[in-house]
C-alpha cells in the first residue's frame, strides 16, 4: 500500500515537472511573439500618424475641393488609427502582462516542486536506511521501533503543517496551473 501510494506521488509530481517544464519552454516564446506584435502594431500605428500629418500638410498646399477631400481622408485615416491604438493597449493589458507574470508563478511552481522532490528523495533514502536496518539485524527490533517511530513522527509532523500546502501544489494547483483566470477574462 505504501509503495502505491508513493507510485501514485511520484506520477503527480512528474505530471507537474512536465507541466511546468512545458510551460517555460512555450510561454517564454508565446510572451516574446505577443510582445513584438504589439510593438509592430505601435509601430504602425506610428507610421500612420505621420502619414495623416503628411496628408494634412500636402491638404493645405491644394485648392479647396481637394482640400476637403484630404482633410475628411485624413480625419478617416486618423480615426482608424485610434482603434488601433485601442488594439495595442488591450493587447499589452490582456495578453502580454498576463504571459509575463505567469513567468513568476512557473519559477515558484519550480521551486516548490523541487523543494516536494527533496522531500520526496529524503524519504526514500530513510526507507532504503530503514530496509537495511532490518536486514542487518532482524532481531534488533528496539533499532528498527524506535527508527519507524521517529520516521513516523517526523512524516506526522511534516503531514500537519505543511500538508495543505502540499497537497495543494501536487494536485490541486495543476489545474490552477494550467488555466489561470486571468488568461480568460
Amino acid at each position: 500500500m505504501l509503495r502505491r501510494v508513493l507510485e501514485n506521488r511520484d506520477a503527480q509530481t512528474r505530471q507537474l515537472q512536465d507541466a511546468v517544464t512545458n510551460v517555460e519552454k512555450h510561454f517564454g516564446e508565446l510572451c516574446q511573439i505577443f510582445a513584438a506584435y504589439v510593438r509592430k502594431t505601435a509601430r504602425l500605428r506610428d507610421k500612420a500618424d505621420l502619414l495623416v500629418n503628411e496628408i494634412n500638410v500636402y491638404a493645405s498646399t491644394e485648392t479647396p475641393n481637394l482640400k476637403q477631400g484630404l482633410k475628411n481622408f485624413a480625419d478617416e485615416f486618423a480615426k482608424l488609427q485610434d482603434y488601433r491604438q485601442a488594439e495595442v493597449e488591450r493587447l499589452e493589458a490582456k495578453v502580454v502582462e498576463p504571459l509575463k507574470a505567469y513567468g513568476t508563478i512557473v519559477k515558484m511552481k519550480r521551486d516548490d516542486l523541487k523543494a516536494t522532490l527533496t522531500a520526496r528523495n529524503r524519504e526514500a533514502k530513510q526507507l532504503t536506511q530503514l530496509e537495511r536496518t532490518r536486514q542487518r539485524n532482524p532481531s534488533d527490533r528496539h533499532v528498527i521501533v524506535s527508527f519507524e517511530f521517529w520516521s513516523l513522527k517526523r512524516r506526522f509532523v511534516r503531514f500537519l503543517l505543511p500538508s495543505s500546502a502540499r497537497n495543494h501544489m501536487r494536485s490541486g494547483s495543476l489545474g490552477a496551473f494550467e488555466v489561470p483566470e486571468h488568461l480568460h477574462s
